[in-house]
């Protein structure tokens, strides 16, 4: 019979109970996902990298709240940004206290915008200019729905393909005039930027970049573990430089 190992292992990261430490492998008994060694679980978060989500008054819920539990079980470093540190209503109804504002904020592999009211960050001169003045430091971006009115502000989706929330297709395109912006697609990747249509495809864009980033056999394991059966590799488009 073979021995039962022993020594430290922890959940994969989800952000609730990946803090508990068991003495054996086996299933969580708070989310039923498979432990891992601990040491295994550090290494992914290191790997992973930082995203910094940014936050504004009317910000849609399910736009950052749905690439979050995505992010998060893939073991990013998660951190919000407010334009100053009060509580950010988003929804409407649901008020968000920042981790930081566009004062302290510390730099981040990817910046991560989202939609809903977003002439509030896109029509805020301050915002904009912070945005790219991080730009150098900045892996990648990643917007949802509207959020990429805030990139196409920032000149960053000068010249690319990309997609926003299917109402808005034609306002993207009179905005960023030199972009080929797509309806009927969840997402576009161009490498550094990666657009998404609105709300749930924002989950897509989500597991796609933890696909590309981590392998597609861990996107499909937080897709299943988030039962979210949507999900299809490969189902947006990726620009081919």
């Amino acid at each position: 019979m073979a021995q039962q190992q022993t020594g430290s292992y922890v959940c994969p990261p989800c952000g609730r109970c990946d803090s508990i430490v068991y003495q054996q492998p086996g299933k969580c008994p708070h989310c039923g996902m498979r432990l891992i060694p601990q040491q295994t679980s550090k290494a992914s978060r290191q790997e992973a990298g930082s995203i910094c989500f940014y936050l504004y008054d009317g910000t849609e819920v399910l736009d950052f709240a749905g690439p979050l539990e995505v992010f998060s079980y893939a073991g990013f470093r998660i951190f919000t940004v407010g334009k100053t540190k009060a509580p950010v209503t988003v929804q409407g109804v649901l008020k968000v206290i920042p981790d930081y504002s566009i004062q302290d904020a510390p730099p981040a592999d990817i910046f991560a915008i989202f939609g809903g009211d977003d002439g509030v960050a896109a029509g805020d001169p301050e915002v904009i200019s912070w945005i790219k003045s991080r730009d150098a430091a900045t892996k990648g971006y990643f917007s949802v729905c509207t959020g990429a009115f805030v990139l196409g502000r920032a000149g960053l989706l000068d010249n690319l393909t990309v997609t926003t929330f299917h109402n808005s297709i034609q306002s993207l395109q009179q905005a960023v005039p030199s972009a080929k912006v797509l309806a009927n697609v969840r997402y576009v990747d161009n490498g550094r930027i990666l657009t998404t249509a609105g709300i749930s495809a924002g989950i897509d864009g989500a597991l796609h970049l933890v696909a590309k980033l981590k392998g597609e056999a861990e996107a499909m394991r937080i897709a299943k573990h988030m039962e979210y059966d949507k999900y299809v590799p490969e189902q947006g488009m990726t620009v081919k430089h």
